[in-house]
């Protein structure tokens, strides 16, 4: 597939997509993107734990001679196997939450409020049960090589430290940033999107750097709001608790407010974005590659993400 390449949508929106089909295409999707684009995700995770000033070439330096090449895709299978069931499971949840709320009337638009509250249900259905691999996936990224031979010695060293309860470290946080994200992604992108196809009346085709533009738009936007949720959701992952917590920390470890402020307050603004060049290397990439393969199966099969 080239930018040559255009996706048909003539009469799309008419069809009455199944659900497998949204399940299949996202899966692929995630899993080309998230392969293509992991370096920059362990780059971004080591720099968001970080609480001292480093820079984005001393992390690469440091990882690359930690572990060479190869590790800067360590944790990456988990992480595949993570998110192809996410993926899938966002875009089948997105495409049946339009569908409820549209009723009987299939060809009804959606407005931009309607878009997001699908996208906010599909970003939560798609992530709670998944959030444990993304706790691995985390470590993974952050431990030195050799520590662990493999995923379930690691597994096993957590439930003895840290308990089952470690496994959802940073959910709170996770949770809405992912909502907040996800409802503004798909909101965003499918309400530029149209609004093309709208000034372009005469086009039936979707052309790849079409999908690039209202991409970028839409992930740039969600990233820069919902960034400082995430590397909250990072710090906390990271965190190893070798003794019991007292109640004030435990019950700081849930106020997500009091833990903004406290990085604000000790880091200033550029602690609470700390890694988002990084992130924005993994994420814009990423978002326009599951986009382009979604939109390419989905026009396989003649249909269209509408």
């Amino acid at each position: 597939m080239d930018l040559t390449t255009t996706f048909s949508i003539q009469n799309a929106s008419m069809k009455n997509s199944p659900l497998w089909m949204h399940l299949l295409a996202g899966g692929i999707a995630g899993a080309i993107s998230r392969t293509c684009t992991a370096p920059a995700d362990r780059i971004k995770v080591y720099l968001q734990v970080q609480t001292h000033k480093t820079s984005f070439m001393e992390s690469v330096r440091y990882l690359i001679s930690d572990g060479g090449v190869l590790s800067m895709w360590r944790g990456n299978g988990i992480n595949v196997l993570k998110i192809t069931p996410e993926s899938a499971i966002k875009f089948a949840v997105y495409d049946e939450s339009k569908r409820f709320i549209r009723g009987v009337d299939e060809r009804r638009a959606l407005t931009i409020g309607e878009r997001f509250a699908c996208g906010a249900v599909a970003g939560n259905a798609s992530q709670t049960l998944l959030y444990p691999m993304d706790v691995l996936k985390t470590r993974l990224a952050l431990v030195k090589t050799g520590k662990y031979s493999g995923v379930m010695p690691m597994i096993k060293s957590m439930l003895e430290r840290e308990g089952l309860r470690s496994f959802y470290r940073g959910y709170n946080a996770f949770a809405v940033g992912i909502m907040l994200y996800c409802g503004i992604d798909l909101a965003v992108y499918e309400t530029v999107k149209q609004a093309y196809l709208g000034y372009r009346e005469a086009e039936n085709t979707l052309k790849p750097l079409v999908i690039l533009s209202c991409c970028t738009f839409s992930s740039t936007i969600g990233q820069v709001t919902t960034y400082p949720l995430a590397l909250l959701s990072s710090r906390l992952q990271a965190k190893t608790v070798l003794k019991k917590q007292a109640l004030s920390e435990r019950f700081l470890d849930n106020n997500m407010v009091l833990l903004l402020w406290r990085i604000h307050q000790k880091e200033g603004i550029h602690g609470l974005y700390r890694g988002i060049l990084p992130n924005f290397m993994k994420s814009i990439p990423s978002v326009c590659i599951t986009y382009i393969v979604y939109e390419y199966i989905i026009s396989l099969l003649g249909y269209s993400m509408i």
